[in-house]
């Protein structure tokens, strides 16, 4: 097979090598689409996962707007010629979709297309589902650009290692949700243990403020203040779980929305002023957001339970390609040469493990009486 200039081995390999480095099967689905398109030099791709229902699971596309993307509608059925793809599982090379018998339209808002480019996307027997590539771009006025035999083949092959970055990020996410189950497991169980331990301390607390309520009052107020203080870090705990219990919508909110909607449940249910900045975000890597998330709830928890703040600022800002998430408090501080052992205590190497997992880096500062900054940058991608 000859390759011309823009889609011989170095842009195959590139192609590959941007597939394997993502491990979120929404990354990778965006990943095959863009690299095939670029790769095919098309003005239009899409994936579609197909669902057991008729319809798709997930359709990705590339080259076109959001706003256009959203005024199409709703995800395509499995019919039509991506009917016939899915079910045949093989390639279709079409000079003009629209005059194949198979073409059943498209919504007034679709981009019009012409020549066209279909393969499923196969793991052994299992159609894991299809690539389409729409409008060769032509260099030259007269046109006659249509997809080629040697487009078909170099899509094959970005096909095949399609199959096998798909199947990776599967593996990858049911990993990662055996792991939170185990966590939401744990985290369950330490629940119920400080919970029970709390109100059993409450309870007791609160029988000896009323056996002592009528001999001596002045013990018995003493009780009682101990009884809301044991309310208040029962409450504590509840808030603190439930947090980490709630799953973070991120798919469908993403990282703004979601930590917004966190930080103004905090700021009703604490005393001190919790506030959100930000500026300038884009969708950052499906890891990335997820570990952002996490770091600003651990810094977060640990401002409103141990610092004694009175307001928490968290701010998350665009920086290059990447973004900065910081969370400062203006609470009692600890001092940096004690970092080992504060650090176990907040959580800092937890924080610090969640962000250079993602690439990413964290910066703890902090002084007695001055306060805390958790700042944690990550690259993007």
């Amino acid at each position: 097979m000859s390759h011309r200039p823009g889609s011989g081995l170095a842009a195959v390999s590139t192609a590959l090598l941007a597939m394997s480095r993502r491990l979120e099967v929404r990354d990778v689905l965006k990943t095959i689409v863009a690299s095939a398109r670029e790769l095919l030099d098309a003005e239009y791709a899409a994936l579609g996962v197909p669902d057991d229902h008729g319809g798709f699971a997930q359709f990705v596309v590339d080259g076109v707007s959001d706003a256009q993307w959203k005024a199409i509608g709703p995800l395509p059925r499995q019919h039509g010629i991506l009917a016939s793809m899915l079910r045949d599982a093989k390639p279709e090379r079409l000079a003009d979709v629209r005059k194949d018998p198979r073409f059943e339209g498209w919504p007034s808002a679709h981009p019009d297309m012409s020549d066209f480019l279909g393969l499923p996307i196969k793991d052994g027997e299992e159609t894991m589902g299809a690539l389409f590539l729409a409008n060769k771009r032509c260099p030259k006025p007269q046109g006659g650009c249509d997809f080629t035999e040697e487009d078909e083949e170099l899509l094959g092959i970005l096909a095949q290692h399609a199959a096998i970055a798909l199947t990776n990020a599967r593996l990858y996410e049911r990993s990662r949700e055996f792991t939170i189950a185990e966590e939401r497991s744990r985290l369950a169980h330490e629940l119920h243990d400080a919970v029970s331990q709390k109100l059993f301390s409450l309870r007791l607390t609160a029988q000896a403020a009323t056996a002592l309520v009528d001999r001596d009052p002045a013990r018995a107020k003493g009780e009682l203040q101990q009884v809301a203080q044991l309310a208040a870090e029962a409450a504590d705990e509840l808030r603190a779980a439930v947090v980490e219990l709630r799953p973070a919508e991120l798919d469908e909110d993403g990282l703004v929305n979601t930590l917004r909607t966190q930080i103004q449940v905090l700021d009703r249910a604490h005393s001190a002023r919790v506030t959100f900045d930000t500026c300038g975000i884009r969708a950052l890597p499906a890891a990335q957001e997820e570990a952002l998330l996490r770091v600003a709830q651990e810094a977060l928890h640990n401002a409103l339970r141990h610092s004694g703040a009175a307001q928490v600022d968290v701010a998350l800002i665009r920086r290059g390609q990447g973004a900065v998430l910081s969370v400062t408090d203006n609470g009692k501080g600890f001092e940096p040469r004690t970092v080992r052992r504060a650090g176990r205590h907040l959580g800092l190497v937890s924080m610090r493990d969640r962000a250079s997992g993602v690439g990413g880096r964290l910066k703890v500062e902090s002084a007695p009486g001055r306060g805390t900054t958790v700042e944690m940058e990550v690259p993007g991608g």
